[in-house]
C-alpha cells in the first residue's frame, strides 16, 4: 500500500464550493479511488478486465503502491472515501525507480524525458465520475497538480492520454491535427516503441479543419494543450483499455500561471 505519511502534509486542500482537491491520505481513500477507476474504465469505457480485476471491481496495478493519488472530494457526500469523485495518479522519478521504470515506458521511448535537466512527473489514470465531468472539476484537478508541482519543483510533466476506441481510421483527423499542430520539440519528444508505433499522419494536412479537430478532442487532451502541452511521435493502441494513446509533455514553466497564483494566495492565507 502507498506510503501516505509524507503526502498528508504536502499542501492544504484547495476548495471550490462543496468540492475540494487534495492527496489521498488513507488506505480507504485509495480503495475508493481504485473503485472509481474501475467504474469509469471498465464499466463505461469498455476496458477488458482480468479475473482479479473483475472479482475485486478495482482498477489497480503495481504503480499505485508507489504513486501519490490526487483526489477530488465532494464534501456533500462526505469528507473521506465516500466523497471521492475524481482522481489523478502522480508518479515522480523516485517512485518510478521502485518499480524500475515509468508506466509510460511500456508504450514510449522515454529517453528524452529521462535525460531532461530537471525533475519530472508522470501523470496518468485520470478519471471523474459521470455527474462531475465539467470545467469545475478539471480546474480543481489542475490546481492540485500545480500545487504538487510547486512543492516538488517539477520542471516537466508527461504521460499517456487516451482517445476513445482503437479504430485509428475513425481518429484520423484528431491524430493528424495533433501531429502537425502540437508535436513536441525533439529534445523532449517521446516516440512510440517500434513494435507499437502507429503513424499519426493519417490524412493530408490540408484536409484538416483545425477548429473542428480541436473541438473533437477529449477534454483531458484539450486541457494539456491549453497548458502549452505537446504530443509525442506516434500513437499506440491499448487493447486492454480500448483506447488509442498519445504521449503528452508539458513544461511546467508554460503552465497557466493562474493555478500557481491561486495556490500561492491560498498558502499565504493559510500561513496568516
Amino acid at each position: 500500500m502507498t506510503d501516505l505519511s509524507a503526502s498528508q502534509v504536502l499542501f492544504p486542500e484547495i476548495q471550490a464550493g462543496n468540492l475540494g482537491v487534495r492527496l489521498a491520505t488513507t488506505a480507504a481513500e485509495i480503495d475508493a479511488m481504485q473503485a472509481l477507476r474501475y467504474r469509469v474504465f471498465y464499466g463505461e469505457m469498455g476496458a477488458k478486465a482480468d479475473a482479479k480485476t473483475a472479482a475485486s471491481h478495482r482498477d489497480s496495478d503495481a504503480y499505485d503502491a508507489v504513486a501519490d493519488h490526487l483526489l477530488v472530494v465532494d464534501h456533500d457526500l462526505g469528507d473521506g472515501p465516500e466523497g471521492v469523485v475524481g482522481t489523478y495518479r502522480l508518479i515522480r522519478s523516485e517512485a518510478a525507480a521502485k518499480i524500475g521504470r515509468f508506466y509510460s515506458a511500456d508504450e514510449y521511448d522515454l529517453g528524452p524525458i529521462i535525460g531532461f535537466d530537471g525533475k519530472v512527473l508522470e501523470l496518468g489514470r485520470s478519471c471523474v465520475a459521470a455527474p462531475y465531468r465539467g470545467r469545475a472539476v478539471m480546474q480543481l484537478l489542475w490546481s492540485g497538480i500545480a500545487a504538487y508541482v510547486f512543492h516538488h519543483d517539477i520542471k516537466l510533466m508527461f504521460g499517456c492520454a487516451s482517445l476513445p476506441g482503437i479504430d485509428t481510421d475513425a481518429l484520423a483527423t484528431e491524430l493528424t491535427y495533433l501531429y502537425y499542430n502540437h508535436l513536441a520539440p525533439p529534445a523532449i519528444r517521446p516516440r512510440a516503441l517500434p513494435h507499437r508505433y502507429i503513424e499519426m499522419r493519417q490524412v493530408d494536412r490540408d484536409m484538416i479543419d483545425t477548429r473542428r479537430a480541436l473541438a473533437s478532442l477529449p477534454p483531458l487532451i484539450k486541457g494539456y494543450l491549453r497548458l502549452g502541452g505537446f504530443v509525442g511521435d506516434g500513437a499506440v493502441i491499448d487493447a486492454q483499455f480500448n483506447t488509442t494513446d498519445i504521449a503528452v509533455v508539458v513544461k511546467t514553466e508554460l503552465v497557466t500561471q493562474k493555478y500557481f497564483r491561486h495556490y500561492e494566495r491560498q498558502s499565504r492565507d493559510t500561513a496568516g
